[in-house]
């Protein structure tokens, strides 16, 4: 445990300490967050890559004092460093995948280019490598009884570190924050897209035992045909429908419940922060209109602590880098920080 005797949480946020400013170490938190600097597959705006150490330096605004959870942050919050062989391959494979991508939008024959065939090659293997990677991660983590957070990044990330939580707490679901199923079988020609990451884990990891989509709005009809026939494995609650539902006279409180009760015991919170309106997040990396108010989602989050179920972990991703004021970043700190507070007081209880 931090000794905090001697820290002010209302004094200015420290650069030298680590994140919210905190005096922590890895070996005295008790909540360990995993930067994940890694965009190779993006398909439309860029910049996620760079998002934790961005939400790092944001963190520093952050007052420590959340009325919710006031003593939360007591356990000892800690961001390991950004790794920047990580960064350096995303960066090189993100070059890569970009030429590829521009090459079969106009239509070309990608077996008819020896080029094409070995970039789409070096991408996918490349994802395999970063799945691998943050499984070792996370599952040392979880050796060691800590608990676990993750900061994409877009939002391929999180794979390997479900698995790990698969092999730490066995039968578990995901709560996913998202404008966006994620649930294609591959997307542009790669396997381990950040479209594809929830059709990946319910194919590869059998502990998922339930998905539970909120505020999805932009989608293909073969993500939805498999939402449909999911045999109840998958719960979607579309934006429009969630609107709809609430112009009709139920309110917030009766679905958030009811998203709730949809969850197993054990669950893990894939938050992707375009599944917000769009003004909390102008630079994320596939914007779509709609989306929800930051405090819904909050709302939510308090349900479940409510249930008595348990988070087990979370991830956080698609934060984008952009603007004058880094927005995203002071938004993306504060959703944080949330997280952080929900998944310590879930494990006290």
């Amino acid at each position: 445990m931090v000794d905090f005797s001697n820290y002010d949480p209302n004094s200015v946020g420290n650069p030298n300490n680590n994140i919210f400013g905190l005096p922590t170490s890895e070996e005295d938190a008790k909540l360990v967050i995993v930067p994940v600097p890694w965009e190779v597959t993006v398909s439309y705006g860029a910049g996620t890559a760079r998002a934790p150490e961005a939400i790092f330096k944001a963190s520093l605004q952050v007052d420590l004092f959340d009325p919710e959870f006031p003593d939360a942050w007591k356990q000892g919050y800690y961001m390991r460093p950004t790794d920047k062989k990580i960064l350096m391959k995303s960066d090189y494979l993100r070059k890569e995948a970009e030429l590829y991508i521009d090459y079969i939008s106009k239509g070309e024959d990608v077996d008819a280019n020896q080029f094409m065939t070995k970039t789409l090659k070096e991408v996918n293997e490349g994802s395999h490598f970063l799945n691998n990677w943050v499984y070792e991660q996370t599952k040392v983590l979880f050796d060691s009884n800590k608990l676990v957070g993750l900061i994409g990044g877009d939002h391929s990330t999180p794979l390997g570190f479900f698995k790990a939580v698969a092999e730490k707490h066995g039968d578990f679901g995901i709560l996913q924050i998202d404008a966006h199923f994620d649930l294609r079988e591959s997307y542009e020609g790669f396997y381990y897209s950040h479209a594809s990451i929830m059709y990946n884990a319910l194919k590869e990891i059998p502990q998922l035992k339930k998905l539970v989509q909120a505020g999805i709005r932009d989608y293909g009809s073969d993500e939805w045909n498999l939402s449909k026939n999911s045999n109840g494995r998958i719960v979607t609650y579309f934006d429009k429908t969630i609107r709809s539902r609430i112009y009709e006279g139920e309110t917030w409180k009766q679905i958030a419940e009811e998203i709730v009760s949809k969850l197993p015991e054990k669950i893990f919170i894939s938050f992707d922060i375009d599944g917000l309106d769009r003004k909390l997040c102008p630079f994320t990396g596939t914007p779509v209109p709609g989306g929800f108010e930051l405090e819904q989602v909050f709302y939510l989050f308090s349900k479940i602590l409510q249930s008595g179920k348990t988070i087990v972990g979370f991830d956080l991703n698609e934060v984008g880098i952009g603007g004058d004021t880094d927005w995203d970043a002071n938004v993306g700190a504060r959703v944080l920080y949330k997280l952080c507070n929900l998944l310590v007081t879930s494990n006290s209880q």
